[in-house]
């Protein structure tokens, strides 16, 4: 299957539940996820959207919680940087009708823990398959034009430990096989 028949055929599936119910859909995923969380500090999530799993009241307890959260902000049709999430108050509509945070820019990546990944369809390896614009593929192998030079999240033996990336999804979103090209990249958990 290519990936634009998979992507109508998740978004088909999707269309199926109403919002009340991916809120519903997403308890089970965020109870897998949170004993994942607990030893990071550091912690790039994104402010969900109705069709994904809630990440909502996830990033706000973990901000009372003293973790550090930081959400992407899209800054053209290629980049996203980070900003740091302290609360609701730093959120106000961006591209694609997101909301997006105007907290302080991040740009330590080397220092985070974990990435809360979103995707419309994940497979067993790992392989994921997003929206279509490659934002997160890019940011994740370092060619978002931050350091064109290094990939932060891929760090050599010895140095800083890898940051762990979690795809989170609905059950119904995990399939036999997500078609990839080169620039794919896989995350190390699918929730």
């Amino acid at each position: 299957m290519r990936k634009d028949e998979l992507r109508q055929q998740i978004r088909q599936q999707k269309r199926q539940f109403t919002p009340e119910q991916l809120r519903e859909l997403s308890l089970p995923v965020l109870a897998r996820l949170r004993p994942l969380l607990a030893e990071a500090s550091v912690i790039m999530a994104y402010y969900s959207l109705p069709d994904e799993v809630c990440t909502h009241l996830l990033i706000d307890e973990l901000v009372a919680e003293g973790k550090t959260v930081l959400l992407p902000k899209v800054i053209d049709g290629e980049t996203m940087e980070l900003r740091r999430y302290t609360g609701r108050d730093d959120l106000e509509e961006g591209a694609y009708h997101i909301l997006e945070p105007v907290g302080e820019l991040f740009k330590d990546y080397a220092s985070i823990d974990v990435v809360l990944v979103p995707g419309l369809a994940f497979d067993a390896a790992g392989h994921r398959l997003g929206r279509g614009r490659g934002y997160y593929d890019r940011f994740l192998n370092g060619t978002d034009g931050t350091d064109p030079n290094a990939d932060v999240f891929d760090s050599a033996e010895g140095s800083v430990p890898r940051t762990k990336t979690l795809g989170l999804c609905f059950d119904f979103q995990k399939v036999d096989v997500v078609p990839t090209d080169a620039h794919d990249r896989a995350v190390d958990i699918v929730v």
